[in-house]
């Protein structure tokens, strides 16, 4: 299809996103193809290693296609976006458990979908230009596509480093994505020469150890590692820095429905849970947001109207029920996340 590109070159399986002028973002009808993709070629000898990169410099991938969802669900017809959630989320789970490396190249913005389609490849190679980022509370979505598996991960790794990221949307550039969304760093005048031994060699020509660095430890993160948002709005409020002020004004815009769910998922993601677990209860608020949550009204306000005044149903960050998280997070019964058999 036209907006990716999939094919075997060498010893590598190739997908190219070429969807360059809506910055790669990704459509179900992508996400379907890259996923047939990785199922025939986890049991084709010949590929060797899976490369993932994009065409332009601005993105690797800016997110999904949300105005198609948004027209959708407008109409009424909350499934198309249900569908697209589930089939992506299925994807991610799939590379996340590959059999096979998989390298991707995370250039400029790497947002949402684009965090599901790389930032769960065994290699994640960032450089100078990368800004990844997951900013769906804002728009009344939870940070999604096993975002929070990785954010639930960085929060062991330093208290509250991850409930900061997911819902303030803070963006993290080049090797400060190291640990968590990325592995290595490397210049990108570099990647053409990486990408061709890649291909030629079937072997992966980047150091070891580097995926282990300590994060960068950022003082605001601190005030995240609380029980609830009323504790993380007092300490922020008490601290006059600007990084802590900053992520008071974007928590302050930010669905308050979608922020209380995400910091919920995160608090139910212990160190033995699996990117699975994540995305099924990622699927649970998904699975809601349009017809119960905020979805539509956050698409609204940022990019159909574009007026960035949502109205929120929640006045306030804490107005937010447990009642409420609970009933986005349910079960959803014979409509929960399934992964299929064939997931190798």
């Amino acid at each position: 299809m036209s907006d990716v590109s999939i094919r075997i070159e060498g010893a590598a399986g190739r997908i190219t996103l070429t969807r360059e002028s809506a910055l790669n973002a990704l459509s179900h009808e992508m996400c379907l193809a890259i996923d047939a993709a990785l199922i025939d070629w986890a049991q084709d000898p010949a590929v060797k290693v899976i490369l993932i990169d994009a065409l332009g410099e601005k993105a690797f991938c800016a997110g999904g296609d949300i105005v198609e969802m948004y027209h959708n669900g407008r109409a009424g017809n909350f499934d198309q976006a249900r569908h697209f959630w589930r089939d992506e989320y299925r994807m991610n789970a799939r590379i996340a458990d590959y059999p096979k490396p998989i390298v991707a190249f995370l250039q400029g913005f790497t947002m949402g979908g684009g965090v599901g389609l790389g930032c769960h490849a065994s290699h994640r190679v960032v450089g100078d230009t990368t800004q990844i980022a997951m900013p769906e509370c804002a728009i009344g979505l939870v940070p999604d596509v096993g975002g929070s598996f990785i954010l639930a991960g960085l929060n062991q790794l330093l208290p509250g480093l991850g409930s900061w990221i997911g819902t303030t949307g803070h963006r993290i550039k080049g090797a400060r994505a190291i640990p968590g969304f990325a592995t290595h760093h490397a210049p990108e005048n570099t990647w053409p020469d990486l990408k061709a031994r890649i291909i030629d060699t079937g072997t992966i020509p980047l150091p070891e150890g580097e995926s282990t660095a300590a994060p960068d430890p950022t003082p605001v993160a601190r005030h995240f590692d609380k029980p609830d948002l009323a504790s993380i709005l007092a300490a922020l409020t008490d601290d006059p820095s600007d990084e802590a002020q900053a992520a008071l004004k974007a928590l302050s815009r930010a669905d308050p429905l979608a922020t209380a769910c995400h910091l919920a998922i995160l608090h139910r993601l212990t160190p033995q849970s699996t990117i699975r677990d994540a995305l099924t209860l990622e699927y649970r608020f998904t699975y809601r947001c349009m017809e119960q949550g905020n979805f539509l009204e956050g698409i609204r306000a940022a990019v159909i109207d574009k007026d960035r005044s949502p109205k929120w149903p929640n006045p306030s960050l804490t107005s937010v029920t447990p009642q409420q998280v609970d009933a986005m997070l349910a079960p959803l019964g014979a409509n929960d996340l399934t992964f299929p058999e064939d997931n190798t």
